[in-house]
């Protein structure tokens, strides 16, 4: 055996394991453990870190030296180690930074290079083939902050491989990376199960988020074993019969008239995209009128996520730009909250700043004000559509939960109630369904679908899964990784 756990009950205040745990991880075994957002697949793994103490019951790790690491009684920290999006945490305070910061080089000279942040100093050539494989190399003299979504899940995982863990467990390991970046990472834990002999365990919302070198399953429901087992014996039930969208009435959340008396939404011309003095895109033209619905695709670190940020007014790069939003030209005194105001938002990036342990019924209502937290008080008109949003994608037992007390899953759907909660002129949905399961996916995809289905409603998708990209797209705008220097 590798992990043993027998009878163990967790030491939480009101926990939701609803039985004691009872598994065991066998040599030459690698398992996926799938489930809902929020059945507890996050609390399971924090178990197995030592991040969560045992009420009763023990774990074991027979694969490590020292007796006590063994018995669980001295926790080996740097032995197992996690991968998620949060653990960018760790290496910078992001409460004391803001969203915006990233796109403004003069506000940012303190935070740190990738370099820094990644010492190569006596790497083994391993690791150093992996990160050349990765294009790693490139980001060293790039901000930490300027990375894009996938960008910063590569440097995670080669943060962590420095210190030579025994095992890596991977929270969502493709959640951000574009389609040959899951094939080289697909191909990497090949390399480090056969050349390493390092233990590897995957958490996903579903078997198709697993990599293919998962042998076995452990199905999680409602914070309880629900299958356990060989991935080969596994089948994975079907979606409820309710999961398509049931509909929803978009004028109740048409609190004014957002509507511009302008065809044209957002025209630009001849635009570059830059780090430093990196160009990473060259003389973009693109032109979006009312109406119209819009994939934004390319690969990590293609300028996707600073291509939005001209569009949401949070890149000060836009006012020397030959870009005009709502009929109006950057720079002609408008507010950033005027263009804000039309404009719906989410992202994996905005995602990291949001740091503000408020409730999260809060966080959705912070989508009328545009803001990274609720800086103004809500009527009661507000909260009540607030609420009425949870309702509909079947989170209203969120209500009063602390934001930073629940799953990555479900504060991913909180961020798209957020983004939608005006019913915006223009939505902007930076691949909003990182890590939820199916039946979330379908329901918000759905709600896309009645989104765009309005008159005078327009929509820009990203997404790195063509699967993913809903059905009433009708137009494409494709980066590619191309770069210049100046």
């Amino acid at each position: 055996m590798i992990i043993s756990l027998h009878n163990v009950v967790p030491r939480l205040p009101d926990s939701p394991f609803t039985r004691p745990i009872d598994w065991q991880i066998n040599t030459d075994e690698v398992w996926g453990v799938v489930g809902p957002n929020g059945s507890g697949k996050s609390l399971l793994s924090e178990l197995i870190c030592g991040k969560i103490a045992v009420q009763s019951g023990n774990i074991r790790y027979h694969f490590l030296d020292d007796p006590e690491e063994k018995s669980g009684s001295l926790f080996p920290a740097q032995r197992i180690r996690k991968i998620e999006f949060n653990a960018a945490y760790s290496l910078l305070d992001y409460r004391k930074l803001f969203y915006q910061q990233r796109f403004n080089n003069s506000e940012n000279e303190e935070v740190p290079l990738v370099s820094e942040l990644l010492p190569l100093d006596n790497i083994s050539q391993e690791n150093r083939l992996i990160f050349r494989t990765f294009h790693l190399f490139d980001l060293m003299d790039r901000k930490f902050i300027h990375l894009s979504s996938g960008e910063l899940r590569k440097f995670l995982i080669a943060k962590v491989l420095i210190d030579n863990p025994k095992m890596l467990i991977f929270d969502n390991p493709f959640i951000g990376l574009d389609e040959e970046s899951r094939e080289l990472l697909n191909n990497m834990f090949v390399f480090l199960l056969a050349r390493r002999n390092i233990r590897l365990l995957f958490l996903a919302p579903s078997l198709e988020d697993l990599p293919a070198c998962a042998t076995h399953i452990l199905e999680m429901k409602n914070c309880a074993i629900h299958y356990r087992g060989e991935k080969a014996g596994f089948t994975p039930e079907s979606l409820p019969g309710d999961a398509p969208f049931p509909g929803i009435n978009w004028d109740d959340f048409t609190l004014e008239d957002r509507t511009s008396g302008s065809n044209e939404l957002v025209s630009m011309i001849h635009v570059d995209i830059a780090y430093g003095e990196r160009i990473i895109q060259k003389d973009i033209n693109w032109t979006i009128q009312k109406d119209e619905k819009w994939a934004l695709l390319g690969p990590n670190g293609s300028g996707k996520s600073t291509l939005l940020s001209y569009i949401f007014a949070d890149n000060p790069q836009a006012y020397a730009k030959n870009i005009r939003l709502f009929g109006r030209k950057r720079g002609t005194g408008e507010s950033i909250w005027d263009i804000k105001r039309r404009i719906g938002f989410s992202s994996s990036e905005l995602h990291l700043y949001y740091r503000a342990n408020v409730d999260c019924t809060a966080v959705v209502a912070s989508g009328f004000f545009d803001s990274i937290g609720l800086f103004r008080k809500c009527n009661a008109q507000q909260t009540l559509l607030a609420e009425k949003l949870m309702e509909i994608l079947h989170i209203p037992h969120l209500k009063n939960r602390p934001f930073l007390k629940i799953s990555s899953g479900e504060q991913r759907l909180l961020f798209f109630a957020r983004a939608i909660i005006k019913n915006p002129e223009l939505l902007i949905l930076d691949e909003p369904f990182h890590g939820l399961d199916d039946y979330n996916k379908e329901r918000c995809t759905s709600i896309v679908e009645s989104f765009a289905r309005q008159a005078g409603r327009s929509l820009i998708y990203v997404t790195h899964r063509k699967e993913e990209i809903p059905d009433c797209i009708d137009h494409c705008m494709r980066l590619q990784l191309i770069s210049w220097d100046t």
